[in-house]
């Protein structure tokens, strides 16, 4: 799935970032902060876009995950992208992703084995 992929590259992204102020300090920092949101704004799209095609019955399977938080986001950081708290992608970086791509599998794979009707 095109999300989940998206959502695997910001860990390896990620993983150059040992405090929040390295996403500020070099240009390579920047460019990275750059590159995560990128796909947290694309991401938060896309789960808006799911959320109401389904309704909200999808996500709510699945509320291991603050699916509202997931979907604001991106309005955050494209509406205050020169505003953003390095402090506050590092802790999404560092809490929120694991989780949200363990559980993105386990969707994929719920709804890959749901019986078609």
């Amino acid at each position: 799935m095109i999300i989940l992929d998206a959502f695997e590259r910001i860990p390896r992204r990620f993983a150059k970032i040992k405090t929040p102020d390295d996403f500020v300090t070099t240009q390579s920092g920047i460019d990275l902060m750059d590159s995560i949101c990128m796909v947290l704004i694309a991401t938060g799209e896309e789960f808006k876009k799911i959320d109401r095609e389904t309704e909200g019955k999808l996500f709510a399977n699945y509320p291991q995950i603050t699916w509202r938080g997931a979907i604001g986001l991106r309005d955050v950081l494209s509406h205050g992208y020169f505003q953003i708290d390095p402090e506050q992608l590092y802790t999404i970086c560092k809490e929120n992703i694991p989780p949200l791509i363990e559980t993105m599998r386990k969707m994929i794979k719920d709804l890959e084995d749901a019986p078609r009707s």
